[in-house]
């Protein structure tokens, strides 16, 4: 699977990528290039990944440079790979005017949990529940395939086994608030009302050790080291103590 940021670079020293691409295919086709040659010799450009060593781009050690391909041309100079770096730079300065630098939260093992459950984080899960319908396409969507999946993978990575399918929902939301997207940028969300960013209740939970689930009729707070539910509340209560403020 290709990597961000993905490139092609040419024998004459023409690098080819364009932000929010990392299949090295799509490339090819948006350059006009003919992937038809396997000589070594006369291959007419090469296939080019650099990437974070420990592969989490919110906190990258070290970006190493890499063909992406069994064969590599001959020709391949100091030169291509400066010209691929030069590329790497301009896709990086825009990556951060989209991202977010923030450290990514184990709500299980970086937080205390709130000792109780109060109106408050009550209130965060009610507006959670009244938008969490649009989270998985909308930030999927929203955010460029090949940057949502990097920064997406660094989360995962980070979060490892003790994250289940239940919370899924609350992780994609977690990992849009990485991005600083315009308002209108987010798709899907025209009916919800906010001028920020229209998933940010389950962050705000999350960062504060609290992470929801819902298995189509209760919602739950889990908190501590071993995400046990400190909180749960039916999805009919939960809306109609909402009508009732």
């Amino acid at each position: 699977m290709c990597k961000a940021f993905s490139c092609i670079v040419e024998r004459n020293g023409t690098v080819h990528w364009k932000f929010g691409v990392d299949s090295h295919d799509e490339l090819i086709m948006k350059a006009k290039l003919k992937d038809d040659n396997a000589d070594p010799d006369k291959m007419k450009f090469a296939r080019v990944e650099i990437a974070p060593k420990n592969n989490k781009y919110l906190e990258p050690d070290k970006w190493e440079f890499r063909i992406d391909q069994t064969i590599t041309p001959t020709w391949l100079s100091d030169r291509h790979e400066k010209a691929c770096w030069k590329a790497q730079k301009e896709w990086l300065a825009k990556l951060d005017k989209i991202l977010i630098h923030k450290k990514i939260v184990h709500p299980f093992r970086d937080v205390t949990p709130p000792a109780k459950i109060t109106e408050k984080h009550i209130t965060l899960l009610r507006e959670w529940d009244s938008v969490c319908d649009s989270v998985c396409d909308s930030v999927g969507d929203s955010v460029r395939a090949s940057v949502w999946a990097s920064v997406g993978a660094s989360v995962w990575d980070s979060m490892g086994a003790s994250v289940w399918d239940s919370v899924c929902d609350s992780v994609r939301a977690y990992i849009g608030s990485f991005f600083k997207l315009p308002r209108t940028s987010w798709k899907y969300t025209e009916k919800i009302k906010t001028k920020g960013y229209p998933f940010a209740s389950s962050p705000k939970l999350w960062e504060i050790g609290l992470v929801s689930s819902f298995d189509g009729k209760v919602w739950r707070l889990h908190g501590g080291k071993d995400g046990k539910v400190l909180f749960e509340i039916s999805k009919e209560e939960l809306r109609k103590q909402g009508r009732g403020k």
